[in-house]
């Protein structure tokens, strides 16, 4: 790097540093935005990070390190990561990949020899309503086809900014398709908060109790108990964090309440202030969310000259609360609520163990209360109309309605507001299913059910949900869907605790080893093992909940594990021929002697 470059990217990095106020606490959206900056964060910026924060480089590299979306080598001016999820491949998103990467002359998780593109794929984009989908430099593309694919390389080609790109590429739609209480409400900013007020902190906090509302995010804790254990705990500053991490493939609900609902969103989380008697809240935002942080930062703009947020709420002295946005950098551990933080805090995004909990040890060690983008919403809704309303609404066990992010094979993806109580069965008929093998709630993590399943109930008491809904038809093989979801979970495990870490990698070899044609039953023994260990010593829920997809489809759908066991002995993995592969590419050659036999070992 010349003298003039680095020069400009130690300015840069001051420049950043300088708008954080110097707080080390801010490390990974100093990162983020060096990155945004200067295409990739190089040493030279990260030497400027050292100089001006006091901070150990190897603690500035750890962070850099953990998560996928920032870059300590370059990666081109522009970085395209195609969406792997298993809704996205179902539309041909790998083939758009290679198509691409033939057009670029690039490989496939390598830069291009002149620095221009990179090519890869990640996780999830959360727009599985209506893919394929990319990310190019952390903004989504949507609705690809082949004619996009090539508009996109001739954009690339010809160094064209991404401002100047169409508009209609970058087009997020909601794609609503069914409203209830949440997403039909007609509250006016302010609405809710001038109801909490003249209720008080303890009038709100009794009526989100009467309410029965739990959170959102799929574990269902009571809301109003959060609260007041938080409300209750010692502390020299109270905190309100909204989890906007939604990294479950196949669910985008918090996608379309922040890009349309913003003010439900930031009006929960000051409600909760005035409950726990919080002055300072934060939002963490998914990665891949990156295109609404301007609207969002509009919303909050807007409510601060409106005085819903700062100093003195509503005219009220002493009720003083204002939020700040954090944006994440593609870690989907990050949403389980104490990784959440330990990365608000600028540090790798590693779980902790517990106790002690958020609510009494959260943010700097503080109390702090985590709550999903659905919950805070819909606490806005309780402080309006009250605990008891909202109460009669869905089932004895599951009070409210949940919002369902459907995708998959159906005529109408999108979103579906019910109440709780709700049927597979009547969700699959009002998206236009027909033909269904099974649905996947929930995500990789949740249940995979079959067609004799669909009519179990969406509620708590029966099958608890983050939100995601994910159809598949019959032509759909249901071992390539499980193999797709052990793979994100290798993938996104965060290297932590070694039975995830290994027992992942171990998992997803097995279920690439089936693929390969090397399977036996011994496989599903070693399935069974693995599934054990780590639900009992993983650190966290993603190691608990590894095997889940493997094991449900194993039971509901064996016929398509048992046309990969082709051998009834134990088979090595390990294929001789298979490995060859690239070299006889190189050399031109495939003929027969150029591979290896029955008689020869094949297998080996």
């Amino acid at each position: 790097m010349g003298t003039g470059v680095a020069d400009a990217v130690a300015a840069a990095a001051k420049a950043v540093v300088a708008r954080y106020g110097r707080d080390p606490h801010y490390i990974l959206q100093m990162l983020r935005e060096i990155q945004e900056a200067c295409d990739w964060i190089s040493p030279e910026a990260i030497d400027a990070l050292q100089l001006s924060l006091g901070l150990p480089r190897t603690k500035i590299e750890s962070v850099a390190g953990f998560y996928s979306f920032l870059y300590t080598k370059p990666r081109g001016r522009y970085r395209v990561l195609f969406s792997d999820n298993i809704t996205d491949r179902m539309l041909g998103s790998m083939g758009l990949l290679e198509r691409m990467c033939k057009q670029l002359w690039i490989e496939r998780g390598k830069t291009s020899e002149d620095g221009l593109v990179s090519v890869d794929t990640t996780s999830c984009t959360g727009m599985c309503d209506q893919g394929p989908a990319l990310l190019v430099n952390n903004y989504a593309v949507t609705r690809l086809d082949r004619e996009r694919v090539d508009a996109i390389c001739e954009l690339i080609r010809n160094k064209i900014a991404l401002a100047d790109w169409p508009c209609e590429y970058f087009r997020v739609d909601d794609q609503v398709q069914r409203r209830d209480v949440l997403l039909g409400a007609a509250l006016a900013p302010g609405d809710a908060l001038a109801a909490a007020c003249a209720r008080g902190a303890q009038g709100l906090l009794d009526e989100i109790k009467a309410s029965k509302l739990r959170g959102r995010g799929g574990a269902g804790f009571s809301t109003g108990l959060k609260w007041e254990a938080c409300r209750a705990a010692q502390g020299w500053k109270h905190y309100v964090v909204c989890n906007a991490d939604e990294g479950e493939p196949g669910t985008f609900k918090d996608r379309v309440l922040l890009a349309s609902c913003a003010d439900l969103v930031f009006e929960g989380m000051t409600l909760c202030a005035l409950a726990v008697g919080a002055s300072r809240g934060m939002l963490y935002l998914r990665g891949e969310y990156r295109h609404l942080l301007d609207h969002l930062h509009a919303v909050l703009e807007r409510r601060r000259q409106g005085k819903l947020l700062g100093a003195g709420i509503l005219g009220r002295p002493g009720f003083d609360f204002d939020i700040e946005i954090h944006v994440g950098a593609g870690a989907y551990v990050c949403g389980e609520e104490s990784a959440l933080i330990e990365s608000l805090e600028g540090k790798r995004g590693t779980p902790r163990n517990r106790p002690p909990f958020p609510v009494t040890h959260g943010y700097l060690d503080q109390p702090t209360v985590v709550n999903n983008v659905e919950t805070l919403a819909a606490s806005c809704l309780i402080a309006q109309r009250g605990g008891a309303w909202y109460a009669g609404i869905g089932t004895p066990k599951s009070a409210g309605t949940k919002i369902l992010s459907v995708s998959g094979d159906c005529a109408r993806p999108g979103l579906y507001e019910y109440p709780f109580g709700v049927s597979v069965r009547e969700v699959l008929a009002a998206c236009g299913a027909d033909d269904v093998q099974a649905v996947q709630i929930s995500g990789p993590s949740g249940i995979c059910l079959a067609a004799a399943e669909f009519d179990r109930h969406i509620a708590f008491e029966d099958i608890p949900t983050a939100g995601a809904f994910m159809v598949f038809d019959h032509s759909r093989d249901m071992f390539a869907v499980a193999r797709n979801f052990v793979h994100f979970f290798a993938h996104e495990s965060c290297g932590f605790c070694t039975p995830c870490r290994v027992g992942t990698s171990l998992l997803r070899n097995l279920m690439d080893k089936l693929n390969n044609g090397h399977g036996s039953p011994y496989d599903f023994a070693e399935i069974e093992k693995l599934n054990r260990i780590l639900q009992t010593m993983s650190h966290c829920g993603l190691g608990h909940s590894a095997c889940n997809p493997v094991l449900d489809t194993i039971a509901k759908f064996r016929p398509a594990y048992e046309r990969r066991l082709q051998h009834k002995e134990f088979e090595p993995a390990f294929d001789l021929d298979w490995a060859l592969g690239p070299a006889r590419q190189m050399t031109g050659r495939d003929d027969a002697a150029a591979h290896f036999g029955d008689s020869e070992g094949e297998g080996i």
